[in-house]
């Protein structure tokens, strides 16, 4: 075990790393590599670049692009002067950024012109007068094409280096270093904000599970703005002094190529992740042969496929929420394989877990599933808009409802048995059907909309839509597809449209949304048999 870093924050935390290994290699990504020292050096620049705009304690920075080195300069930049770093998702459709933009209340948002299909430049000239936007000036774009807004280099390179904002100016421990969107329960996505010290100590806890080391070289594929990335693979690196590995998105050409060169030890992965990996045409498993921990979220089944396929004997199994800064529960990564793959681990330390009774609210006995509530290092709330659901969220007494059947078994491990939320875990990512219902309903063709997740062994679950049309007779299921693809991240396109008469609804008018999972489940299996 590792001695845990004295920092409390995540700019002092780089700070600290390069003081203790200014040559030790913290990050690789498409852009080059770059040390701990280069890390706190730009960090630096970039800070002297926003305090010369005006960027204060407590304002919030918008970042918009992909995992390249810009995205930590800014979070780290933001950081040493006090603000926050509020990460949108690179998935974002123009209206999703509407929503974004309107919700976060930034004072500085920084832009990747493109990345792969979106034009984020485009968007954004569009959305110019929307509400939130900050102003032409208070948005720096990198790879600008339009001559819309000033370039971020430019800003950068001309500023003073900002080495130590004045006392009071810069970041505390209890001060927010990020806010994350979620998908949530409604239609809008949740705003999530996590504190400075508890992102870096649950982070140092999450790296010790994996027995991470200086040593250790980690592999993230998935985004920095989702909480496995920038809430869990980012601290859990940077608090052991490790490598954190780079790729601005998923392909698994790439990635079998990256993890062969650089020869990393741990990998973020998913099931479909590790599928892909596997079903490549150039997949080998010496081409693995480096990799030994990392984090996996999945059946006990695809937890046994990747430690097999991959190679990675010490994979860890976990769970947790964004609102519990990513994992509150994570496997040894020592353990017995057979442990590993049918439960996630104990809590981890600082995180208290308790399950209640879906119908009483009472705590249920030991080993009896029950509904899942955590404390200890969580949100202290949503923020913005879904501040509203705070109340039913969150319990008087600082416990989060996540939603989820669990239990701990008699080893002391939390054992997670089923969601009985709506959210549907398509590819290990959340979708709210909310959030997909709402755009389905936006086509005037639509009269209403209902969304489920159905099973599926590739992805976990497929998300399965039904649609009563405006009219009867001929349906453009086409002209809808092409809607929902102008409308919504890819992620959360339906994988089925079933056009029906009606929906299932109770005397009261509500959806019945078990039976119209039932539906789902058995049109799917049809479907399937043709």
């Amino acid at each position: 075990m590792m001695t845990p870093p004295y920092s409390r924050t995540l700019i002092e935390l780089v700070r600290e790393q390069a003081n203790r290994a200014p040559n030790q290699t913290a990050l690789v990504c498409p852009q080059g590599r770059f040390t701990y020292a280069d890390l706190a050096a730009r960090a630096a620049q970039v800070a002297g670049a926003m305090h010369a705009l005006g960027v204060r304690r407590g304002d919030r920075v918008g970042l918009l692009m992909s995992n390249r080195v810009e995205w930590i300069d800014v979070c780290l930049g933001a950081g040493a002067v006090g603000a926050v770093t509020v990460p949108l998702s690179s998935w974002s459709t123009r209206a999703e950024l509407a929503v974004l933009l309107k919700d976060s209340d930034l004072s500085l948002l920084v832009t990747a012109a493109r990345f792969g299909d979106s034009h984020f430049e485009a968007d954004l000239v569009a959305l110019q007068d929307a509400p939130g936007m900050p102003s032409v000036h208070r948005h720096w774009l990198i790879d600008g094409e339009l001559g819309k807004f000033p370039d971020f280099a430019t800003q950068v390179s001309r500023a003073t280096p900002l080495e130590v904002a004045a006392p009071g100016e810069g970041p505390s421990a209890g001060d927010d270093v990020l806010i994350l969107y979620t998908s949530g329960s409604t239609s809008a996505p949740k705003s999530v904000p996590l504190q400075q010290f508890a992102l870096i100590e649950n982070g140092f806890n999450i790296g010790e599970r994996q027995g991470l080391t200086a040593d250790d070289r980690v592999l993230l594929a998935a985004p920095l703005f989702w909480a496995f990335g920038g809430a869990n693979a980012l601290p859990a690196t940077f608090s052991h002094g490790a490598t954190l590995v780079l790729m601005e998105r998923f392909d698994p050409a790439l990635a079998l190529t990256v993890i062969e060169k650089e020869r990393c030890t741990s990998i973020y992965t998913l099931p479909a992740m590790t599928a892909a990996l596997v079903r490549h045409p150039t997949y080998q498993t010496k081409r693995l042969s480096s990799l030994r921990t990392g984090l996996m979220i999945g059946s006990p089944e695809d937890f046994l496929f990747a430690v097999e396929k991959l190679g990675a004997s010490e994979l860890c199994n976990v769970y947790g929420a964004t609102e519990t800064y990513g994992n509150c529960a994570v496997t040894w990564h020592h353990w017995p394989l057979e442990r590993r793959a049918h439960c996630q681990g104990p809590p981890l330390p600082g995180q208290q877990m308790r399950f209640v009774d879906e119908v009483t609210g009472a705590i249920v006995p030991a080993g009896t599933p029950g509904l899942t509530e955590v404390r200890g290092f969580i949100t202290r709330g949503y923020s913005g808009a879904s501040a509203a659901q705070n109340a039913k969220t969150f319990s008087d007494d600082g416990y989060y409802k996540t939603g989820d059947m669990g239990m701990i078994n008699t080893d002391g491990d939390f054992v997670f048995v089923g969601r009985i939320s709506e959210m549907i875990k398509r590819a290990g990512i959340n979708v709210s059907p909310a959030e997909v219902e709402e755009v389905l309903r936006r086509h005037p063709s639509v009269q209403e909309a209902a969304v489920v997740g159905v099973p599926d062994a590739a992805r976990g679950e497929r998300i399965f839509a039904f649609v009563v049309p405006v009219t009867s007779g001929n349906f453009d299921l086409e002209a809808l597809s092409l809607h929902c693809a102008k409308e919504a991240s890819k992620y959360k396109l339906p994988d089925h449209i079933e056009v029906c008469e009606s929906l299932p609804l109770t005397v009261t008018g509500k959806l019945q949304r078990n039976e119209l999972k039932k539906l789902a489940v058995r049109r799917a299996a049809e479907l399937s048999a043709q």
